[in-house]
């Protein structure tokens, strides 16, 4: 089965890339869409997510893999809710401004830029490769 490929955002003073690397393994939890919650539920094992500093950053740090598949979020006892495992697999050298992004016009119509708000949500291979590419592999965390 072909790896999948993910943006996840948060807020950095809420929960950043470096509360990520300090933990080992995240749940991503509180995620109160449906359609972030459905994207959640696609993700597989294996999958890698790029994880993006929203609000006064809005920047792509680092990148992510999925260690466990989607389970109910432990935050809430309403069941309709999901959450995934992540575990930080590189930082990248050069965060990834939103400015940068939107100035590749082959990521134009990826949800980052089409669906600003949503805070789930999946990437076609090239255009995750093309953010990859303009960040650089820094390092394992």
């Amino acid at each position: 089965m072909a790896r999948g490929y993910w943006l996840v955002k948060s807020e950095p003073g809420a929960y950043s890339w470096a509360d990520l690397v300090e933990e080992g393994t995240g749940c991503w939890d509180g995620v109160r869409n449906y359609q972030a919650r459905n994207n959640l539920r696609g993700m597989k094992r294996g999958d890698h997510v790029l994880f993006y500093h929203s609000v006064n950053e809005k920047r792509v740090v680092g990148i992510a893999e999925v260690t466990r598949e989607h389970y109910p979020d432990p935050t809430t006892d309403d069941d309709r809710w999901s959450v995934v495992d992540l575990k930080p697999i590189w930082a990248l050298e050069h965060p990834v401004t939103l400015a940068m992004i939107k100035d590749v016009p082959a990521l134009a119509e990826i949800p980052l830029i089409r669906q600003s708000r949503l805070s789930v949500m999946p990437l076609p291979a090239e255009a995750f490769r093309a953010i990859v590419e303009l960040g650089g592999k820094k390092r394992r965390p």
